[in-house]
């Protein structure tokens, strides 16, 4: 009999890799989502931010809500294609595994300066590439810039993609 895997958010499993993403949304409208890189994992009821966890995004609630249920969707497929528990972003924070992370970033980094009305364009876009693709484009891009609010490089390029 396997024993089944504990996961937390959407789709991390501590005991295979502590390397995920944490989303933490705000009670309040007015505030920043923020998308951290984090390389360990602490007690699922106690995740905190420290000097460690790179903070790789920041981008307006109004943006997030417009993006977070095809998120959702397209990363819930999967999970319960693998029998894997469901997530749900909520207020507060939620942990993404590392690369649903990377396929995250990819679209986040193509809409945080856009204007919202190509919103809808960029994730039919986003969701016409491979996963593999979206590592890949993930990868290039932090690779050269890849640090908040850097505007330059593979992230521009990346921008044109979507």
């Amino acid at each position: 009999m396997t024993e089944k895997q504990v996961t937390y958010g959407f789709g991390v499993n501590p005991s295979l890799s502590t390397n995920h993403f944490y989303v933490v949304i705000p009670a309040i409208q007015e505030g920043p989502v923020q998308i951290y890189e984090r390389f360990k994992w602490t007690d699922a009821n106690e995740q905190i931010i420290e000097k460690s966890d790179i903070l790789r995004l920041e981008i307006s609630k109004y943006k997030w809500n417009k993006i977070s249920s095809e998120l959702s969707s397209e990363f819930n497929t999967r999970l319960k294609k693998d029998k894997i528990k469901a997530g749900k972003f909520k207020i507060g924070g939620n942990p993404v595994e590392r690369l649903f992370g990377k396929e995250m970033m990819v679209l986040l980094w193509g809409i945080e300066d856009s204007d919202p009305s190509v919103i809808p364009t960029a994730v039919r876009n986003w969701k016409g590439l491979m996963p593999e693709e979206r590592w890949w484009l993930y990868t290039m891009t932090n690779a050269s810039t890849g640090h908040i609010k850097d505007k330059k490089g593979w992230h521009s390029i990346k921008i044109c993609t979507l």
